[in-house]
């Protein structure tokens, strides 16, 4: 038995067995498995072997990647916010290349790809699955556009077995591997889903025999086995709903309660709410530069992510700027020219004023 066929056997043997207090050992032994097998194929074979390979450099403040089924309008959607002229027609696979735009909001400039549409079975390397997969894995937030409510289902479940972890953070696990010693599990919090045999027969299944474990979350199974892998990727994503003209009040409100965002691409509805979401979803904030003794300059923002401080703006415009100190006009001073350290964090729509050593 190859390892395609081994990775086949356990997804059946996992989907018939029953998960109950008797077989919990079991199922979980055999995820550890499918887990270990299938990230080792993708790392003797490369993601994309095998067929057309796709590849786009990343450029702009960040990358955002539209994914769904053939046909749902993501051409239309990327000609209406970017700068592209992506082909249009009402059949299925108009793109078959990777069509990049750029979508300017903000200041900010913003690489939007429209990838090949996913089939069912993407995962698995069907319709060119695995290639555009492997496109994702670079982006920084995916927008997930079905025009139908099955297809969500569908997208989650391909995206979750080819490892995305839409809107999850990573587990808080620490594993640190030792020559000796045997395995030290402890935990910061009660643990409910999952006790320490079940976590010992996880790492035999990794070969990690001597190793110190520290678990600060209430992880489950899937969790625990998710920090184990190399292989995950963790992004945020936005799910929009698109010819929503076309619904009924009843499948109106089933979306809002959902969460997603209903838009026409054909129209323009909405789209100005997704750009939004967009900009706050990649968690950009706009940091205005202003020389000692001059005016700032209002004009041509550096885009950051939020969370990132003087020190960090600075190493962005020179990597040899030594940094003092700083003075602060906006929503991150208490008053105006307010004196901070390197280390301060910034908010959208500051003003700095750099002082070197």
């Amino acid at each position: 038995m190859d390892r395609a066929e081994e990775i086949k056997a356990l997804e059946e043997e996992i989907q018939k067995t029953k998960y109950n207090k008797h077989t919990q050992y079991h199922v979980g032994q055999l995820k550890a498995k499918l887990a270990r097998l299938k990230e080792d194929k993708e790392g003797r074979k490369g993601i994309g072997v095998g067929g057309k390979q796709y590849s786009v450099k990343k450029s702009g403040d960040a990358t955002v990647l539209l994914v769904g089924f053939p046909s749902v309008g993501k051409s239309t959607l990327i000609n209406k916010i970017t700068n592209v002229d992506s082909k249009i027609g009402d059949y299925d696979f108009t793109t078959l290349e990777v069509i990049p735009g750029v979508l300017e909001y903000k200041s900010a400039k913003i690489q939007v790809l429209d990838v090949p549409g996913l089939v069912e079975g993407a995962s698995s390397g069907k319709g060119r699955g695995k290639e555009i997969l492997s496109v994702m894995r670079n982006a920084d937030l995916i927008v997930i556009m079905v025009d139908k409510f099955e297809q969500i289902g569908m997208l989650d479940k391909e995206l979750y077995n080819a490892g995305f972890r839409l809107n999850q953070r990573r587990p808080d696990i620490l594993v640190k591997r030792e020559i000796s010693g045997g395995l030290r599990i402890s935990s910061t919090v009660k643990l409910k889903y999952i006790d320490h045999r079940m976590i010992k027969s996880i790492l035999n299944e990794y070969k990690i025999h001597n190793a110190e474990v520290l678990i600060r979350e209430n992880v489950n199974v899937d969790r625990f086995i998710d920090s184990l892998c190399s292989n995950r990727v963790y992004i945020p994503s936005i799910v929009v709903f698109n010819k929503a003209d076309l619904l009924d009040e009843d499948e109106k409100k089933r979306i809002k309660t959902k969460g997603w965002l209903p838009i026409s691409a054909k129209d323009g509805k909405n789209l100005d709410v997704l750009k939004e979401m967009i900009w706050d979803d990649l968690r950009l904030i706009r940091v205005y530069m202003k020389r000692i003794g001059k005016d700032p300059d209002m004009n041509e923002p550096m885009i950051m992510k939020k969370g990132s401080t003087i020190e960090k703006v600075a190493s962005k415009i020179h990597n040899e700027w030594k940094v003092e100190f700083a003075r602060i006009w906006g929503p991150s001073s208490k008053f105006e020219g307010q004196r901070v350290s390197p280390s301060k964090e910034l908010q959208d729509m500051d003003i700095v004023e750099f002082h070197l050593e």
